[in-house]
């Protein structure tokens, strides 16, 4: 963990939703990525927590916000296959919905040349005190999420913790 950055002094948690990452058939990237880039932002955060998609999705995000970070990030399962759900499972514990978020990673995809972003069904919002953002699953959504993350992550949480505008 870096002592500096933006987000120094911040907690955070990382769920990759992904039925295959969890059995194994290939790595974590994304919630890799996540990790890595968190940390270079100056944020304190495990390595990610892999779950397969479907009630386990649930599971990690409430254990995630039962131990009060921040912020939580989650990657995969935010399409349209039958199996997609992790906005599904995000949506009862928020408080609040925080649309722009999602919509301008949804809109950065697209502008980086991926027309099906706008596919993506992911969800920001607060859950208590804690912003909870679903990313998409590949590496490519994950880095562009990022960079729109980037610029208002700091400003965001200083809000969520009674920050003026």
């Amino acid at each position: 963990m870096s002592a500096d950055g933006p987000l120094a002094g911040r907690r955070a948690v990382v769920v990759t939703c992904s039925t295959r990452a969890s059995e194994g058939v290939y790595p974590d990237r994304g919630g890799a990525l996540i990790a890595q880039t968190l940390r270079g932002w100056g944020c304190e955060v495990d390595d990610p927590t892999v779950v397969p998609d479907g009630p386990a999705v649930a599971e990690a995000l409430r254990a995630s916000l039962a131990s009060g970070p921040d912020l939580v990030l989650t990657t995969g399962g935010t399409g349209l296959t039958p199996t997609d759900g992790t906005p599904d499972a995000t949506r009862p514990l928020l408080d609040h919905e925080v649309p722009g978020i999602a919509e301008a990673i949804r809109a950065a995809g697209v502008a980086a040349g991926v027309p099906t972003a706008m596919l993506s069904r992911g969800l920001a919002g607060l859950a208590g005190r804690t912003l909870v953002v679903n990313l998409p699953g590949s590496s490519g959504g994950v880095r562009d999420a990022l960079q729109v993350l980037a610029d208002v992550l700091p400003h965001a949480l200083e809000q969520v913790r009674g920050g003026d505008h």
